[in-house]
């Protein structure tokens, strides 16, 4: 959790919450930002940037995926 591209995602998703954005939409522009990184990596960033339970943030980043998969799917 050291990179500065991990902590830059967690400041945003803070941010974001403070703006009043849905802790779904905080999670999707954390998982765009980490989405290179290992799992437990992107977990443990949206339990810090967007105020997640261990086990919501878990079907937090299965439901990002899936809905990333099906944006890229539909551009191609």
């Amino acid at each position: 959790m050291n990179k500065q591209s991990i902590k830059d995602a967690i400041a945003k998703g803070k941010e974001l919450l403070k703006e009043g954005k849905t802790k779904a939409d905080v999670a999707m522009v954390i998982f765009e930002a980490l989405k290179a990184e290992e799992k437990d990596v992107v977990i443990a960033a949206f339990v810090q940037g967007a105020g997640l339970t261990e086990k919501g943030s878990v079907t937090y980043w299965y439901n990002c995926k899936r809905k990333a998969g099906k944006t890229s799917a539909a551009k191609a």
